[in-house]
């Protein structure tokens, strides 16, 4: 005799056949798997658009297995979330997928538009116990899943980097150069073997070049017996403490825990910590807008796949020369001009002499991060960005492993903002090799111009 759920996994699946007529396939829960994942990497998604959250809720809806009624139930909340988006979502290829999706897993399943519906479970549930065990239940795992057990014992310590986003942006590299960007868009920050990192930011100020993150995606690649693929997502009013899939840690491998997610305060700070790889990365939300930090061994910074594409990533080379901002430039037309924007307008609400005071407030010392506090209300007017580049150097503090290196000040980072590069590290070479021959050479023993 089957069960119910045995009975709904072997109907004929309308609607979602690839290839072939009549082939079995997938069970309805793992087809509304694989529908909440797909919309969730959609790009199009606008920030007023909520259908990931959604998704999201079904999927924590659906994560373990129930009775056939417990599975109708979850899909008509789904189908009313979804249609409570309607208006703000209409002409979203995510949101019409979803809308399909829906209806075909009704179909499959023999579930009624009617019936009772139930607040789906939390945003970001426990997960279950067998596959999402805490760790004092299960073993770390093996030593090749912890970073620094792993390293030969007569090797040295490993070199920990940081990198820093946030604000109107503001970029700290792995090298510690400190750069002021424009970066309208979605762009990678970290690409290597074994995670990727992208923002997207979105303008501030309507008709205005300042920009923030509204959203951000981070995928951590499978590796050897540690973690599975994971895919964390973040934008605004949206902060989970789970990973896409709704799980906290990296899976059922062997050194799942290697890989967790620790939310810090509700929807404002999450934490995850990969110690396979000897990664901690920290995703704040500061007013509307995200901002993101990471600490990271240099060898795992190194770790690049694609060596031809690098200059792409903002956290390894910064931003390209025609996205970046000399705010000193802006800065001295703000003095000039009492505190003009970016645009050349009236201030939102402060002088040049007012966002100094109240940056004052909480970054007492006036090195760049200081400067980004300003530039950012002189170009935007909200406060919300005071605490995001205090929180920016919270973060310095708690992720960077050289406290020399906490402040960046004005004279250490320009030209770190022209940082040579390309013909002007060959210049620059060329101009030394020539000093040491002039040096060494030895004199002329006579002159026909003398």
């Amino acid at each position: 005799m089957q069960s119910r759920r045995e009975r709904r996994e072997v109907r004929p699946r309308a609607g979602w056949m690839v290839m072939g007529k009549g082939a079995g396939g997938p069970s309805a829960l793992e087809v509304g798997k694989i529908l909440v994942v797909f919309l969730c990497l959609f790009p199009s998604v606008s920030l007023q658009c909520k259908i990931l959250k959604c998704n999201s809720e079904f999927w924590a809806s659906t994560s373990s297995s129930g009775p056939e009624e417990e599975f109708c139930t979850a899909l008509r909340a789904y189908n009313n979330c979804v249609r409570r988006t309607a208006r703000t979502c209409r002409g979203d290829l995510a949101y019409h997928s979803a809308q399909h999706g829906i209806e075909d897993l009704m179909s499959q399943n023999n579930c009624s538009k009617e019936g009772p519906t139930t607040q789906p479970r939390a945003r970001t549930p426990a997960p279950p116990p067998q596959l999402q065990p805490d760790s004092q239940e299960r073993s770390d795992g093996p030593e090749q899943c912890h970073y620094e057990r792993s390293l030969h014992r007569q090797s040295s310590p490993p070199n920990y980097t940081h990198c820093g986003f946030f604000g109107d942006p503001h970029l700290r590299t792995f090298s510690d150069d400190f750069q002021t960007c424009k970066v309208e868009g979605a762009w990678p920050l970290i690409h290597n073997k074994y995670l990727s990192v992208q923002v997207t930011n979105t303008p501030v100020v309507p008709g205005s070049s300042a920009t923030a993150t509204s959203k951000l995606t981070i995928i951590f690649k499978n590796f050897q017996e540690c973690v599975d693929q994971k895919m964390y997502h973040a934008e605004t009013d949206e902060l989970p403490a789970a990973f896409a899939d709704g799980s906290k840690n990296g899976g059922d491998r062997h050194g799942a825990n290697t890989l967790r997610i620790v939310e810090k305060v509700p929807g404002q700070q999450v934490e995850i910590h990969a110690r396979y790889i000897g990664t901690t990365i920290v995703v704040r939300q500061v007013g509307r807008y995200l901002t993101f930090a990471v600490r990271m061994p240099e060898e795992v910074v190194n770790s690049v796949e694609d060596r031809d594409n690098q200059d792409l990533y903002l956290c390894l080379h910064g931003c390209p020369a025609n996205q970046r901002i000399d705010f000193r430039t802006f800065r001295a037309r703000a003095v000039e001009g009492h505190g003009l924007s970016r645009t050349g307008s009236p201030p939102h609400g402060f002088t040049y002499k007012a966002a100094m005071a109240k940056c004052k407030e909480r970054l007492p010392v006036e090195d760049l991060y200081f400067q980004s506090c300003v530039f950012d209300l002189l170009s935007s007017g909200d406060v919300n960005f005071t605490m995001a580049a205090y929180y920016a150097f919270e973060d310095v503090k708690m992720l960077h492993s050289n406290k020399d290196k906490y402040h960046i000040y004005e004279k250490d980072a320009f030209g770190s903002n022209a940082a040579p590069r390309g013909s002007d590290v060959f210049s620059l070479v060329l101009l030394n090799f020539l000093a040491v021959l002039y040096i060494y050479s030895p004199l002329p023993t006579s002159c026909s111009l003398c």
